[in-house]
């Protein structure tokens, strides 16, 4: 692809999302070019959670469903793997995601309830298991489908931003986001890429999120902040790199889109990417941190290793969940944290009350001195590099905190939706649910 045809389009919201989002399609021939032999659609968005703030627009996903539709699309599909403790059926409901599928007529496709199959990562040398929907559809089928991944945009605590490529995370099947979410990461993500790329890109920045992608709701005016556009191209590695400079990160800055850009980042730097309505951007952009504001309980002792304390992993994964348990959850402290590799020995000695331990690192080096000191029912795990349903329900156990409270639904309608995700074949990394 030359430099002149890497092109975003930034669209402001004021005459409405459905205009919004068909001129910038028109700036790439309109919804009847893009579509494939199937007439099909695969619309990728971002259910990691039903926090507010941290999911896609359902409105902008009915305005994309609509649009494609209206030009002709067979059948619209909207796909997503929700993030680990959580399944996506739950997810797609309290969000209102499905109730746009059924407005539309749009199909979810919740892919947590479907079947593994083997992908190979050249970067990692190794594999991970991703649904046979995603296989069959956007793998072996590629060419004859159109593949629009909808992004909210979002710096991000473990990766700098959450835009096109991250996206695709929700691509692999639970427990095989577990081995390399830690240094490895970013390579992770680049790979996926690599195998699978969407056709267009159109991200969702009716607002975006500062100090990671998971802010509490106390944080709501520090972190949230209005944008009221989209933007989108048919280039995702451009859009997210267009993106990242929206909220003032480099593409050097961002690991995960400098190593999917190869020999070519030159080639991705902003000034070879022609933006679309130029003011709109340069009105609008921000200055963001990506790290977390660690709002912590001041009595949670928190040990981190010398090594191996990943930010991609168990460090800000665990300190985000304990950042929004302690804010929004009027969580508990009197409890001590291990995470990484060579945590100082004589703090892991002064140890005597609960403790959890989060990745195989701290694990391994601490915890059956931990066990014989001060008992197992003392300890909790996080295995691996990154559980996060064993992190939710580690915190949750110390900081008093029943995991059916964490969900804004009639604890009975909740069981009922996780019974039919059951019986769907969910393979979701949850916490246990009745307990307390």
């Amino acid at each position: 692809m030359s430099k002149q045809a890497k092109k975003v389009v930034f669209q402001d919201i004021g005459k409405g999302l459905q205009q919004a989002v068909s001129d910038i399609f028109m700036a790439f021939g309109g919804g009847k070019s893009l579509l494939k032999a199937s007439g099909n659609v695969f619309l990728k968005v971002n259910g990691i959670d039903f926090k507010p703030h941290v999911y896609t627009s359902p409105e902008v996903v009915e305005a994309v469903i609509n649009y494609f539709y209206k030009e002709g699309a067979k059948k619209v599909y909207v796909i997503e793997n929700s993030t680990q403790g959580n399944f996506t059926r739950l997810v797609f409901e309290i969000t209102g995601m499905r109730k746009v599928c059924r407005k539309t007529g749009a199909i979810p496709v919740y892919l947590d309830e479907t079947d593994e199959m083997p992908m190979y990562l050249s970067g990692l040398k190794s594999f991970i298991a991703i649904p046979d929907f995603v296989h069959e559809n956007l793998v072996e089928n590629r060419d004859d489908n159109l593949y629009i991944s909808i992004p909210k945009l979002k710096s991000h605590s473990m990766t700098t931003v959450t835009l096109g490529i991250k996206n695709q995370f929700g691509l692999v099947h639970q427990m095989s986001r577990i081995p390399d979410h830690n240094f490895k990461l970013h390579q992770k993500l680049a790979d996926i890429y690599d195998n699978i790329q969407p056709d267009f890109t159109i991200v969702d920045a009716l607002e975006a999120t500062n100090y990671g992608h998971y802010p509490a709701g106390a944080q709501t005016e520090k972190c949230v902040v209005p944008i009221n556009l989209l933007f989108g191209g048919d280039e995702p590695l451009a859009v997210d790199i267009t993106g990242a400079a929206f909220l003032g990160f480099g593409p050097e800055e961002v690991e995960h889109l400098r190593l999917a850009a190869g020999e070519r980042l030159d080639e991705y730097r902003p000034e070879n990417i022609e933006i679309v309505n130029q003011s709109l951007f340069d009105e609008r952009k921000q200055n963001f941190s990506w790290d977390l504001l660690e709002v912590f309980p001041e009595d949670v002792t928190i040990l981190r290793g010398k090594t191996r304390c990943c930010i991609e992993g168990c460090k800000r994964n665990t300190e985000a969940v304990l950042e929004v348990f302690y804010q929004d959850f009027a969580g508990k402290g009197g409890f001590s944290i291990l995470m990484g590799k060579d945590v100082n020995s004589e703090d892991v000695d002064r140890i005597n009350g609960p403790v959890h331990i989060a990745g195989d690192c701290a694990i391994s080096d601490n915890y059956q001195k931990l066990k014989q000191r001060i008992g197992k029912k003392m300890i909790t795990r996080s295995p691996g590099c990154n559980n996060l349903a064993a992190t939710v329900d580690g915190l949750a156990k110390w900081m008093k905190i029943p995991p059916l409270k964490l969900v804004p639904l009639n604890p009975l309608k909740s069981l009922s939706l996780l019974v039919q995700a059951k019986i769907g074949g969910t393979k979701a990394n949850i916490p246990p649910v009745l307990k307390f």
